[in-house]
């Protein structure tokens, strides 16, 4: 396993390279060095970003050190998971491997000056017999994990009515594999005011709807005891991680009620299984989803603000989302924690989520162009002012159709078939735009293919599909995609794959008859 480097979120990257004291560099891109046709152009004084880099270096904890999977069949899953240095760094979810790696509780405990800080107060499993690096490693996560989990600050008070919330963070390593934490922060079981505490799931394995299920289940138990977690994750540990469409049985054991068989089912569509873009279509309007599109597709900056950490996490894990086939390979920070706002100031790309309550703090920040959206109002607070005619006008009036559509009939649709129908709009401007990648790769006879953007450019008979697809091969997001290409013969992705051909199929049929 490589260095860490912690940043909250579902599937993202850091664009910073943090020096470690080995003088090894880690961050979160999902390909350590840029590609060549990909070099940013840093607007920050030399001095300047050296302080950014300085105090994100002190704020951020990450992971230096060598270590091993517990147990020979996770290890090859992880390697499977972790690819090389440069792959694309979207989260595989394999069967068969460990649902988790740990259940961690973090509690507030009282400082000496009155305030609270969190701490880890319950980990499992206890990890025992571990190389000194292995545990040097285990203990700069477990010492990460508390920040993430309270990214509000230390002003706490107890309380005696508390709503419990769900939210997610990601530790991205320096080849692009990730481990996300998933959170349950809710208010323990008893009389008087108390504190609330944080259950974190970490896990190698994205799928928000099934730990959130799971979380359900940890809360059930976490108010009858501590005690009745312990085996239900321990069953949990042990049961193998389905395939999509798949179901898996656990049974758990509660005083009074007797033996439980709890379901876990994966969604058949894979790429959907983290992401619930119902929370995106309540809070914004279809046009201004697609403002923010289109600046996530030329890899803008963007801020998002709500005050429930919850809100924030699933709007922005939607709007990345709405990139598949491509990944986001920037910074991507769901929850930003107060003492690193300054991540506002830097001058890579970012899609990263702020409590509403510091929205001054952020406006006072000397950042470059940003788009800021109000997620509690639903509008744009500041903008570049372009946005309306970054994508070509006759795709993005489809896209803006089928969300109207879907806005129409806001209440015939499941949360499954929502997912379906707004992600179908976006995955057809792809195939739109590059679908016909892959009759651009020209192969060696024994190595790998080489990618002819000039020919790929020119191949697109419209001019404003043209225009945009040459910015858009720019973007850190298509050379990543592209590398993949360029590797394996048979694509990658093969959801997007499925729908090129289909789209190509109904061409055909259409100048047929």
């Amino acid at each position: 396993m490589g260095p860490w480097l912690f940043t909250t979120a579902l599937a993202g990257c850091t664009g910073h390279r943090v020096p470690l004291p080995s003088g090894r560099f880690s961050g979160s891109s999902a390909s350590p060095v840029l590609p060549p046709r990909h070099l940013l152009a840093f607007h920050f004084t030399v001095l300047s970003f050296f302080l950014f880099l300085l105090r994100l270096f002190f704020a951020f904890f990450f992971l230096a050190t060598e270590g091993k999977q517990e147990a020979p069949a996770a290890e090859s899953n992880s390697r499977a998971l972790q690819g090389k240095a440069g792959d694309r760094s979207s989260v595989l979810y394999s069967a068969g491997q460990f649902f988790f790696e740990y259940l961690v509780v973090v509690s507030l405990k009282k400082t000496s000056d009155g305030r609270y800080e969190p701490k880890i107060a319950y980990q499992f499993p206890k990890r025992e017999n571990l190389l000194r690096g292995q545990k040097e490693e285990e203990e700069r996560l477990l010492q990460a994990i508390p920040l993430f989990c309270f990214p509000d600050g230390n002003n706490w008070a107890p309380v005696t009515d508390f709503t419990s919330e769900t939210f997610s963070f990601v530790l991205t390593n320096v080849d692009g594999s990730r481990k996300i934490g998933y959170c349950r922060r809710l208010l323990p079981s008893g009389r008087g005011v108390r504190l609330p505490e944080v259950f974190c799931i970490i896990s190698c394995l994205g799928c928000f709807g099934l730990f959130s299920k799971i979380l359900d289940e940890v809360e059930k138990r976490r108010q009858i005891s501590m005690a009745v977690i312990y085996p239900f994750m321990q069953g949990l540990r042990e049961s193998p991680f389905p395939a999509p469409g798949k179901t898996v049985t656990i049974k758990s054991f509660i005083p009074e009620s007797g033996t439980e068989l709890i379901e876990l089912t994966r969604p058949v569509d894979a790429h959907l299984e983290h992401v619930e873009f119902q929370a995106l279509l309540q809070r914004l309007s279809p046009n201004l989803i697609l403002h923010i599109f289109a600046s996530a597709v030329l890899e803008r900056r963007l801020i998002f603000l709500a005050e429930e950490l919850s809100v924030l996490s699933q709007c922005i894990h939607a709007v990345a989302a709405l990139l598949y086939p491509f990944t986001w390979a920037h910074t991507y920070i769901p929850v930003v924690p107060e003492c690193l706002l300054d991540t506002v100031c830097c001058p890579t790309p970012f899609m990263v989520g702020i409590q509403m309550r510091h929205l001054e703090r952020v406006l006072d920040q000397p950042m470059e162009e940003a788009l800021i959206v109000d997620l509690c109002e639903g509008k744009i607070i500041r903008a570049v002012g372009d946005e309306e005619e970054i994508l070509p006008i006759k795709l993005q009036n489809e896209m803006l159709t089928s969300l109207n559509r879907h806005n129409n009939n806001n209440n015939v649709h499941t949360p499954e078939q929502v997912n379906t129908l707004v992600s179908e709009a976006f995955v057809q401007f792809f195939v739109r735009i590059v679908g016909h990648y892959a009759s651009h790769i020209k192969w060696s006879k024994n190595g790998p293919g080489t990618f002819q953007e000039r020919a790929f450019c020119k191949a697109i008979a419209s001019k404003t599909n043209r225009k945009f697809v040459k910015k858009f091969v720019k973007t850190n997001m298509f050379s990543l995609f592209i590398e993949d290409a360029e590797k394996n013969r048979i694509p990658q992705e093969v959801y997007f794959q499925q729908k090129i051909t289909e789209y190509h199929e109904q061409k055909k049929h259409r100048r047929d008859s």
